[in-house]
């Protein structure tokens, strides 16, 4: 059973809506190739202001190219996360500018460092299918960070990985990276190890160098996430549905270019928008709007067009682990499982994108055991019901020692790694700690214990060349540029 929001008459209320919008109002594509690609397809096209009008035969035919299932493979091939399959999938956050210090507990830069300890504690939770970065390294300069940041992710994990791309110049690097990882070109196609975020920036616009670095991917057709963040009252209208109408065509158009670059491009529907706090100015990350427009997204994105889903939920707009933190992180996880999303995050956010902290995602990946085991439900037949064991147990029996007990309590509970049971006493006595501190010690038992495999020895130097490569090519004074910009 799945949780929806919408009925079907409501679903195609909406979907409708978007094709008003992109049909009447459009986008705006400031990419000169894309737009004639669009014009070429049959949509209206002014190229004086970027405005591409789609008319609804574009859409639908863009939808029914699209791949609609595919995986991602780490550099240990059995780890993978597998969209469109009906599973779920959990990744921490692809990157931060902002990192909070395990010492003082207050707000830095974040550091290349960084991406090696969050990718080292990524690897070791079993319960994460995506090793984000978390961190955006300030030292890097913009033009090849991604690159740095992609080589440490994949030296510190054996799972699939995220990252923010930048542009199509750097892109190429990174191709040469997965390249190099797989062995062949085909390879890496056949296996990829990461994806592109295509973000749409709301009202109506998609980024030049977001469409463009796509035609560099499309060699290696990975699959595009497609995740506007449309903001009810600010970027977008403040009712719900006008909020979902806009995103929803937002990310059509996404779908739209992508088959224009490539038909049969894996992707996957992005359907992450938020509401916008009138009072904090401030965007929302885990209100109850956030579960209802997740949900209904889940709907459109899976139900209308049978696309996998990644949707916003598990958050938290706490800035600490604390009790906020965990009602509206656990709350929200548990309804994007519920209406069948397969994947949700960024998990590691601390605030509404103010900061990454690991003390967050520890706490964060322990709710996933809690959502889990949820979703496993409850098993119904003539053994787990156990007629004959209340029999033999009798009116004042008791079921602690008996064998049924013994064969069935590791797979009907679940046991928390970090959730506290004990009786008060023997909480006491180990140091009455709080969920918090209790995250922060399991995270550094972690930390001095998991090592991730190292990459090969060939697969090292090619990419310190490729590193190197990309420094030269890319690093030409590129910082001191944007900060004059």
């Amino acid at each position: 059973m799945r949780l929806t929001v919408l009925d079907e008459r409501q679903v195609e209320m909406v979907h409708e809506a978007s094709l008003r919008i992109l049909r009447e109002v459009g986008v705006h594509i400031p990419h000169e190739d894309m737009r004639r690609r669009f014009r070429e397809a049959g949509a209206e096209v002014n190229d004086e202001t970027a405005r591409v009008r789609i008319p609804e035969q574009v859409v639908e035919h863009a939808l029914a190219s699209a791949g609609k299932s595919f995986t991602l493979y780490g550099r240990d091939r059995t780890k993978t996360a597998a969209f469109g399959e009906g599973k779920r999938n959990y990744n921490s956050i692809s990157g931060e500018a902002s990192w909070i210090d395990d010492e003082t507990g207050e707000r830095r830069w974040a550091t290349l460092d960084d991406v090696v300890t969050a990718a080292r504690l990524g690897d070791g939770l079993p319960d994460l299918t995506i090793v984000g970065a978390m961190a955006d390294p300030h030292e890097i300069p913009t033009a090849y960070r991604c690159v740095e940041v992609a080589a440490a992710t994949l030296r510190n994990t054996t799972k699939p990985i995220g990252l923010w791309y930048h542009d199509r110049a750097s892109a190429r690097f990174l191709n040469e990276l997965y390249v190099a990882l797989a062995g062949s070109k085909e390879e890496a196609a056949r296996h990829p190890v990461t994806y592109p975020f295509l973000e749409p920036i709301s009202p109506l616009r998609f980024p030049y160098h977001g469409i463009d670095l796509l035609y560099e991917t499309a060699e290696l057709n990975l699959p595009v996430p497609i995740g506007p963040m449309a903001q009810a009252g600010m970027s977008a209208p403040v009712t719900l549905a006008g909020t979902l109408a806009q995103e929803n065509a937002e990310i059509l158009a996404g779908v739209c270019i992508t088959q224009l670059i490539r038909p049969g491009m894996p992707v996957c529907y992005g359907g992450i928008p938020h509401a916008f706090d009138m009072r904090t100015t401030q965007m929302i990350f885990a209100g109850p709007e956030q579960a209802l427009m997740a949900v209904a997204m889940t709907q459109l994105g899976k139900g209308r067009y049978g696309l996998p889903v990644y949707i916003n939920v598990g958050l938290t707009d706490s800035k600490t682990v604390d009790a906020q933190a965990g009602m509206e992180a656990g709350i929200t996880l548990a309804c994007g499982a519920l209406a069948g999303a397969d994947i949700f995050g960024h998990l590691g956010i601390c605030g509404v994108d103010q900061a990454t902290s690991l003390d967050m995602l520890m706490m964060q990946h322990e709710l996933i055991g809690y959502v889990e085991r949820m979703m496993e439900g409850v098993r119904v037949d003539e053994e787990s019901l156990a007629v004959e064991v209340v029999a033999e147990a009798g009116l004042e029996g008791s079921f602690i020692a008996h064998d049924h007990t013994l064969a069935h309590f590791r797979e009907e509970l679940w046991f928390p790694r970090l959730l506290d049971r004990s009786f008060y006493d023997a909480w006491r006595e180990a140091g009455g700690l709080t969920l918090a501190e209790r995250c922060r010690r399991e995270k550094e038992r972690l930390l001095a214990e998991h090592r991730p495999e190292p990459l090969p020895d060939d697969v090292e130097r090619e990419f310190q060349r490729i590193i190197a490569d990309a420094r030269r090519h890319l690093g030409g004074g590129a910082r001191e540029k944007e900060e004059a910009r």
